[in-house]
C-alpha cells in the first residue's frame, strides 16, 4: 500500500495504452463516458448485461470498456484521467485517501458482495479443508489487493498463518496464474471465472473451494470516481447508477441459461454452457446485490480485513469515501 499513487503514476502510460473493448457504437446523442474495469469477468455479468441490453444507451450513455488488469491499474487510469469510472475493489480508494490526495476517489455504487474467485486443486480433493493448505504452494495475488486479502482473510479464521504455515507466491501478474499454473509447481491457485472452470475443463485443475462462500459478504467491487469527476457531472453518475441497477435486477431475475445468452457476445471465446455453469455458480453462492447501495456496515468490514491485512494506517470516513445518493435514487 505505500506510496500507492506513485505506483498508479509511473504505470499511467501502460494504463493508456491498454486495449479497449466498446460498450456501444459512438453517437453524438450520447455521452462518452470510459469506464476501466479490474478484469473481464464473468464475475460482473450484471454490467455486461447492462451494456448488451442497451440499457447505458437508453440512459443516454456511449460507454467504452477497458480492462484494467488489476485495480493498482484502474486507479491510476482514474487519477491520470484515462478513465471516467473506476471498478475495483474499494481498498485501492481507500489507499488513495491515507496519501493525502484531495481529489481522492468516492464509491457509488457496489456490485458484488461476495468474492468472485475459487481456489484450484491440482486434482478431486473429497472433504477438502482449509488445513489442506498447510506446507503447500499456492499462487496467489498482489500484496494489497483484494483477492488477497480475502484469502489471507479465510486462512486466518481457518487458524491458519499465511506468512508460516504455507507459501503463497505473489510472483505472477494478474490474469497470468492460471496459464502458469499448468506449469508451475504450485499445488493450488486461486483464480476467477472463467479461468477456474477453464482450468478444470482442460484438466489441468479442479475447484475445491470457493473464496466467496467461505468469506461470507463482503464489499468485493465497487464503482468510483474522482471526487472532481462526481461534483461536476452528478447527472451521468446517477444516469451511469440507473443502468447497472437494471442490470442487477436482470441477473436476479433470470435463469442463468438467459444471461449466458445475453452477455454471450462479452466473452466470445467461452461456449454459451460455460459461461451458464459459471453464472449458476455464482448465482447459487448469492453473488450479486439486489442494489448498488454500499451500506457502511460493509464499509467498516473492509476496513477490518484491511487493518488485518496490515494496510490500514487509520480508520478512514465512510462519509467521505462513499456515496449512496445515486443508488438510492435508481431503486425508487
Amino acid at each position: 500500500m505505500k506510496k500507492f499513487i506513485s505506483v498508479f503514476l509511473t504505470a499511467a502510460v501502460t494504463a493508456a495504452a491498454l486495449s479497449g473493448c466498446q460498450g456501444g457504437e459512438a453517437s453524438d446523442a450520447l455521452t462518452p463516458v470510459t469506464l476501466n474495469e479490474v478484469a473481464h469477468s464473468i464475475f460482473y455479468a450484471p454490467q455486461y448485461a447492462a451494456i448488451e441490453l442497451g440499457y447505458f444507451k437508453d440512459e443516454g450513455i456511449n460507454l467504452t470498456l477497458v480492462n484494467g488488469a488489476g485495480a493498482d491499474k484502474v486507479m491510476t487510469a482514474l487519477i491520470s484521467g484515462d478513465a471516467d469510472i473506476g471498478f475495483m475493489g474499494s481498498e485501492a480508494s481507500v489507499y488513495v485517501y491515507q496519501e493525502g490526495s484531495e481529489d481522492y476517489a468516492v464509491n457509488f455504487a457496489q456490485l458484488t458482495q461476495r468474492a468472485g474467485n475459487f481456489l484450484v486443486a491440482r486434482g478431486p480433493q473429497e472433504n477438502f479443508s482449509w488445513q489442506d493448505l498447510k506446507g503447500k504452494k499456492v499462487l496467489g495475488g498482489r500484496a494489497g489487493g483484494m483477492p488477497e486479502m480475502i484469502f489471507e482473510y479465510i486462512l486466518k479464521k481457518n487458524g491458519i498463518d499465511p506468512k508460516t504455515d504455507l507459501t503463497i507466491d505473489q510472483s505472477i501478474n494478474f490474469g497470468l496464474t492460471a496459464a502458469a499454473f499448468t506449469s508451475n509447481d504450485a499445488d493450488y491457485t486461486v483464480e476467477f471465472e472463467p479461468f477456474a472452470t477453464g482450468l478444470e475443463k482442460e484438466g489441468n485443475g479442479t475447484v475445491v473451494a470457493s473464496l466467496g462462500v467461505d468469506s461470507g459478504y463482503v464489499p468485493y467491487t465497487a464503482y468510483c470516481v474522482k471526487k472532481s469527476y462526481l461534483e461536476k457531472n452528478p447527472e451521468i453518475i446517477q444516469k451511469f447508477t440507473n443502468a447497472i441497477q437494471r442490470g442487477l435486477e436482470y441477473v436476479n431475475t433470470h435463469s442463468a441459461e438467459e444471461i449466458a445468452q445475453t452477455i454471450k457476445p462479452q466473452f466470445k471465446e467461452t461456449d454459451a454452457d460455460t459461461i451458464a455453469t459459471i453464472i449458476e455458480r455464482y448465482k447459487e453462492q448469492d453473488t450479486w446485490k439486489n442494489d448498488t447501495v454500499f451500506e457502511k456496515e460493509s464499509f467498516e468490514l473492509l476496513e477490518n480485513i484491511l487493518e488485518e491485512a496490515g494496510e490500514l494506517n487509520e480508520r478512514v470516513p465512510y462519509e467521505d469515501l462513499v456515496t449512496t445518493t445515486f443508488s438510492e435514487e435508481a431503486v425508487k
